[in-house]
């Protein structure tokens, strides 16, 4: 009898010993988080959101970000991701000529707002008008972008400066970063005087102060769509989009500055 005792307790203790090393019950099995590419400029808006979806009961989404030109080309080489969000319509577009979005699943998430930035003690003043002098401002230094030839933040600003007029004037006085957060930190470390980010941006750090804001006019709208991938396997990325959506989503995109999408 006690053999037998025996013998029902290490089954039972196999049985846990599968669930919890994931041999056991789906039922039980932690869902598998879903991995987010998402544009620079979206980082710490994102961590908050993720924080927030984790605390509702759910596993922590897995956050990469870079460049929507460089996150794009990762999805078309095949990058196993369950979630895109690009700063500008032109790179989803891409992704979606190439099959890698699943169907009627992308929406708009966000808006933001074009600045001219400076270091926080710096002492240059501009008016953001058709010609006004930043060639001049930046005396014998640059003006640091995200690469104007594919980055959406470079791309905005490149066309903003050239509808103002005074892109001939800067062209080869731009240094061209991988990314917006890397435009940010050059001004952030003083080695540009002035720089062009997102509002989001510069709001991120208090070692900068905006100069300028580009009219409206002068750019496309910002947006960021956001879509799930056709690679997408975890069960995790519908709720987290909708997520997103929701009132508590949206509530977060406006607490770190983004306008409604």
């Amino acid at each position: 009898m006690v053999g037998k005792q025996l013998i029902r307790l290490a089954t039972a203790s196999l049985a846990l010993a599968g669930v919890a090393f994931g041999g056991g019950s789906p039922l039980l099995a932690q869902p598998k988080p879903p991995l987010v590419l998402a544009a620079a400029s979206l980082q710490d808006v994102l961590m908050a959101e993720s924080t927030a979806w984790m605390r509702l009961g759910h596993a922590k989404p897995v956050l990469s970000f870079a460049s929507s030109s460089a996150l794009a080309r990762q999805i078309e080489s095949g990058a196993p991701a369950d979630i895109f969000i690009s700063a500008d319509e032109d790179w989803m577009n891409d992704v979606a000529a190439k099959g890698g979005l699943r169907p009627n699943s992308r929406f708009d998430i966000a808006s933001n707002t074009l600045v001219l930035i400076a270091p926080v003690n710096s002492q240059i003043q501009l008016r953001i008008r058709p010609g006004f002098a930043v060639a001049a401002a930046l005396g014998g230094g640059r003006l640091a972008m995200a690469d104007p030839d594919s980055v959406p933040a470079g791309k905005y600003g490149k066309l903003a400066l050239t509808a103002l007029r005074v892109w001939p004037s800067v062209a080869t006085k731009v240094a061209r970063a991988e990314n917006v957060r890397a435009a940010l930190e050059l001004v952030v470390r003083g080695e540009a005087p002035l720089g062009i980010v997102y509002a989001t941006d510069a709001q991120a750090t208090p070692r900068v102060r905006i100069v300028g804001v580009f009219p409206a006019a002068s750019h496309p709208a910002i947006r960021y769509p956001a879509a799930a991938l056709k690679t997408s396997m975890s069960t995790e990325t519908d709720g987290f989009l909708s997520f997103l959506r929701s009132e508590p989503g949206r509530a977060i995109f406006k607490q770190f500055g983004f306008g409604p999408a």
